[in-house]
């Protein structure tokens, strides 16, 4: 019964908690289910017009998908549902096949869906969810920025009540002064009135979503004053009743066509529900599986393709709708979820009346609160190349679409990483009077350096695709000392790894420095280069008698070489990052392990047979 019960635990790591459920959090749950039904219905039906459905599609994928995702998810708070990006990429991917055919269109868009999650449960299977990792911040938010300007661009036709030709964002914005010549005068009243209501209403009360606020009053407008005879357009009928489980027929060539794009989709609607689950997480204080909610993720979004839905992913304001009215448990989801279905069994019928400027509207304002400029101003301080990649995301969701313009950010993104490693930095490390530690001199270009003695840290691992770049960055910062340098130390702390060709570089920069009367010196990592050097069985072990643990300790051997006293405070002498912000010490047990070597390295080390006095292979 037990491994039963671990069993199921594994594959619905929801379903225990509902099990246990505690009468306790009844109340609260209640309250915040309702709170997001009445957010999710507006919203719904506003992201199910953007992507090209009748309303009744937008409820059919805000119902069993959150029933699923209660289950089978790992995060008690998140809510699953329709998100704007996720239905902007699911038009811009389905229009061009679809060619205006309304039946194949939305066969499409469940044959995606279907696909979108048959690779979550993939991924999830292979236990990649760290691939949500790969799309970085400055990506999510430049997506998320071309996506609500392409749909804030897209509804001002709609608020207007014009028609407009351009299906591209640039396009649309040359568009613009036409469509304002052109309006209807009805429409554009109607749209007003709703903006001001969706812009007043926030600030006096909090308590009633906004959306539903407008559309329930947009619609009785309509019901009352005849709004549909005056030329405004409206919804129209809608379907009544709960959906039909379908399974979708796919052909190869659908597949073919659609593969890359579901592969894609189903990576950005993944990435964008962990940073709601995980923030929402880390705020309530526990963790998330990201394994298992890949699973979830990807049994929501089929459980949405069998009822007649498109993609779903977690929404943040839903979820935060939750947690502002205390939702607890993932009970939220089933009795939002039972009021949606309520609405589809007796209330589709005033659906009717809503007009479809309101919910262009109402997805201007959605798709504004979703705009992040501000945080480029903030990238710019700490990452320009972060700045870049967002701005070329967003800008290639508006110029070629969300899919392709991942595809590049994603490809910039590894080159940038790849070049960063490639290329790390080489600092001089400098004693700062009044400061414990040693840092970059470019962080302290007054601070006083050491004739003779050159202190440099590599800020990466040492392999070959970066071993001429670090050669060459140790020669150029001895060129630039004013004064001729007698010894380089070599700070380790920084290079997670050496491979073979970074052991042939150390030992033949050693030899070139060797040849102009300059000795290297390493410090740090001293266990770790013994196993270097055994791993690769290399030979030569000069350096291995000038490898230091600290560089506590090599600055004291070059102190004690000729009993002068040198200007560094060598007891300040500890390891700092390379922000120039000094490590804590080390603990107690790392202390006591270092200070029995340094009893053995307090002399100088040893010169093996066949070296000079400063260690090196003589000629």
């Amino acid at each position: 019964m037990s491994a039963i019960v671990s069993h199921l635990n594994r594959v619905l790591p929801g379903l225990m908690p509902l099990v246990r459920y505690r009468a306790a959090d009844w109340p609260h749950d209640i309250r915040a289910g309702l709170s997001v039904a009445a957010v999710a219905i507006p919203i719904a039906i506003a992201y199910a017009q953007l992507a090209g459905f009748s309303p009744s599609t937008g409820l059919y994928a805000s119902i069993l998908p959150m029933v699923v995702y209660a289950f089978a998810g790992t995060s008690r708070q998140l809510i699953i549902g329709p998100d704007a990006a996720t239905c902007a990429m699911l038009a811009a991917v389905i229009a061009p096949l679809a060619a205006s055919n309304s039946g194949l269109y939305l066969s499409y868009s469940i044959a995606l869906t279907l696909l979108t999650g048959l690779f979550c449960l993939s991924a999830s299977f292979l236990r990649l969810g760290g691939l949500a990792d790969f799309l970085a911040r400055p990506i999510i938010i430049g997506l998320l920025n071309g996506v609500s300007l392409s749909i804030m661009i897209g509804q001002v036709g709609k608020v207007l009540g014009s028609t407009p030709e351009a299906t591209r964002f640039f396009k649309q914005l040359m568009e613009i002064p036409h469509l304002v010549v052109t309006a209807h005068w009805p429409t554009v009243v109607l749209s007003i009135c709703c903006a001001a209501v969706m812009f007043f209403l926030p600030r006096y009360t909090k308590v009633v979503p906004a959306s539903l606020v407008t559309m329930a009053l947009a619609g009785l407008a309509a019901f009352l004053l005849g709004l549909g005879d005056m030329g405004v357009a409206l919804i129209g009928p809608v379907a009544a009743g709960l959906p039909d489980l379908v399974i979708p027929e796919l052909h190869l060539d659908v597949v073919g066509e659609l593969a890359a794009s579901a592969a894609g989709l189903a990576l950005v609607l993944f990435t964008s529900g962990m940073l709601t689950a995980r923030s929402f997480a880390e705020r309530n204080g526990y963790d998330i599986d990201v394994d298992r909610e890949f699973a979830a993720f990807g049994l929501a979004n089929i459980v949405s393709a069998l009822s007649q839905g498109f993609a779903v992913t977690g929404a943040d304001s839903r979820t935060a709708v939750s947690d502002a009215n205390g939702g607890r448990t993932q009970m939220v989801s089933i009795v939002a979820a039972l009021a949606i279905s309520l609405l589809l069994l007796v209330g589709t019928g005033s659906l009717a009346w809503l007009p479809i400027p309101a919910l262009g509207v109402v997805l201007l304002f959605a798709s504004w609160h979703l705009l992040d400029f501000q945080v480029f101003k903030r990238y710019q301080l700490i990452e320009r190349s972060a700045v870049v990649l967002g701005v070329i995301t967003m800008l290639g969701v508006l110029a070629f679409g969300a899919i392709k313009a991942i595809m590049l950010a994603v490809t910039l993104a590894l080159l940038m990483f790849i070049r960063k490693v490639a290329r790390p930095d080489c600092e001089e490390l400098v004693n700062v009077r009044g400061r414990a530690g040693l840092y970059n001199h470019k962080l302290f270009p007054d601070a006083a350096t050491i004739d003779g003695l050159l202190l440099l840290r590599f800020c990466g691992p040492l392999v070959f695709f970066n071993a001429n770049h670090f050669r060459a960055e140790v020669h150029r910062a001895i060129a630039r000392q004013p004064k001729p340098v007698e010894r380089v130390v070599l700070d380790m702390i920084a290079m997670t790894d050496v491979d073979i060709t970074g052991i042939d570089t150390l030992g033949r920069l050693d030899s070139e420095l060797a040849a102009k009367n300059i000795t290297l010196v390493l410090a740090g990592r001293q266990v770790e280069f013994e196993q270097w050097l055994q791993t690769t069985k290399h030979p030569d072990a000069a350096l291995r008698q000038r490898a230091f643990p600290t560089m506590r300790q090599a600055v004291r051997h070059w102190r004690g070489r000729d009993g002068a006293r040198s200007t560094i405070d060598e007891a300040a002498v500890t390891p700092a990052d390379t922000r120039g912000l000094a490590t804590e010490e080390a603990p107690a047990p790392a202390q006591a392990v270092e200070t029995v070597v340094v009893v053995e390295t307090t002399k100088p080390p040893a010169e093996p047979n066949g070296h000079d006095t400063k260690g090196h292979l003589k000629s």
